[in-house]
């Protein structure tokens, strides 16, 4: 059996740098799939779970082929390599995240030669059989990677913590999502979701993109003036990074 992934680590209390507008080629295959299969969408406005009205929407749901699910895992794997941390298992809080613990350990392995464990939660544990609420490979003494699609406040993230923290010597070494809006929770807020969160945890939150390079992306595509104008717009009243 391979090794667990283990790089030349980053302090653990690191921070994800701010997201920067440079785009790796990874990322410009990654974002064209994602306007291709409209998984992300402009327009609207869209009303988002904060209630803010945003001029553009990501719906991880819509990861639903085996083209697009075998294209993000790709791009979820070569970031996490990117990063540096060290860890053993991928942890995917169910619903979204079981599909992509799945698919990225298994990209992880196939692209990178990296062979670690993924495990997720069920909604209501299971009463027979193995019961419990926790699928796939153990969390017990292991450096836990937790996967999930969107930040938003934050909140959801701390089930997830939860469980790892009821893993006998579990640690959250990270959390990796598909996108990072770089929003302020509060409008009075002085960090981003991202950046609060990562202090809060003492772990990097690394992200596939982030809106920064969206913008840049179109820019780059050209003929997406007015959606450009519009993300610019959202971001100088709710962004944790001034355009």
């Amino acid at each position: 059996m391979a090794a667990p992934f283990a790089v030349h680590a980053v302090p653990t209390s690191a921070r994800d740098p701010k997201t920067s507008s440079t785009l790796e080629p990874y990322q410009v295959s990654y974002l064209s799939m994602l306007l291709s299969s409209e998984i992300l969408k402009f327009g609207g406005p869209f009303t988002l779970k904060s209630g803010r009205q945003s001029p553009y929407f990501f719906n991880a749901g819509l990861f639903c082929t085996g083209e697009s699910i075998a294209a993000v895992a790709s791009c979820y794997a070569e970031r996490i390599k990117r990063s540096g941390v060290e860890f053993d298992v991928l942890f995917g809080p169910a619903y979204k995240g079981i599909p992509l613990a799945a698919t990225v350990a298994m990209a992880l392995q196939l692209q990178h030669g990296i062979n670690v464990g993924f495990t997720y939660n069920r909604k209501e544990a299971k009463t027979h059989g193995e019961g419990g609420t926790l699928v796939g490979a153990s969390m017990k003494g292991k450096r836990v990677l937790v996967l999930d699609d969107v930040m938003t406040a934050g909140t959801a993230i701390n089930e997830a913590v939860a469980y790892i923290a009821a893993e006998k010597d579990a640690k959250l070494v990270g959390v990796c999502i598909a996108l990072d809006r770089q929003e302020r929770i509060k409008e009075d807020d002085t960090e981003g979701t991202v950046d609060m969160v990562s202090k809060r945890l003492g772990v990097p939150v690394l992200s596939v993109v982030g809106l920064d390079q969206i913008i840049a992306f179109l820019e780059a595509r050209g003929g997406y003036e007015k959606e450009i104008e519009s993300m610019k717009d959202y971001r100088a009243r709710y962004g944790s990074v001034k355009g």
